[in-house]
């Protein structure tokens, strides 16, 4: 399916975007331990942290994240922004939860992009939460001193993400299907 854009026709694609908290407390997750014995791990009671801002294209694995000290409309308008730029071969429909930051009235969405606002308190239909959690597990339990080293971390972990990888995390078959049915995917 095309949209006439301006004269010219622009394919358009399907991407799911939201935010992920990453500081300095750690990532706790389930250890495997004896029977009453609870797991032992390195804390860290100071807490600092940044946002992820992400979005993905379940089809093709593509990604994109950008780091953001605050998650609020100012920095959404900035990832917005950026995105628009980096994808202009394409119109975007970009899923995003109902968060105050994606409602902003003084947000200026660009001509490329069209949001579409999933249901509220439902996670759970938004394909990069499997990313975020995906990048928490492999987070969890390091014991970082620094934001600059979890940083670190954290490219390690994003730059050993292919979009196979990322497309088999957030290809849900109701995402697939609808994709299909409404001929965006060729």
């Amino acid at each position: 399916m095309f949209q006439e854009l301006e004269g010219e026709k622009r394919p358009i694609k399907y991407w799911s975007q939201d935010e992920s908290r990453l500081g300095l407390h750690p990532i706790t997750r389930r250890l495997l331990t004896l029977p009453g014995i609870n797991p032992v791990g390195p804390m860290q009671w100071k807490f600092e942290a940044f946002y992820l801002y992400g979005a993905v294209e379940p089809v093709t694995g593509e990604s994109f994240f950008l780091e953001f000290p605050d998650l609020d409309s100012g920095c959404f308008q900035v990832f917005l922004t950026k995105f628009s730029k980096t994808y202009t071969d394409h119109l975007t429909l970009l899923q995003v939860d109902n968060g105050s930051p994606h409602r902003a009235k003084q947000l200026i969405i660009p001509d490329t992009i069209i949001l579409l606002f999933q249901p509220a308190y439902s996670p759970d239909i938004n394909p990069i939460e499997r990313v975020w959690q995906l990048v928490k597990d492999k987070l969890s339990w390091l014991p970082v001193a620094t934001l600059d080293e979890l940083r670190r971390e954290m490219d390690v972990v994003l730059n050993s993400l292919t979009t196979k990888c990322i497309a088999s995390l957030t290809g849900y078959d109701f995402i697939l299907s609808a994709l299909r049915e409404a001929n965006l995917v060729v």
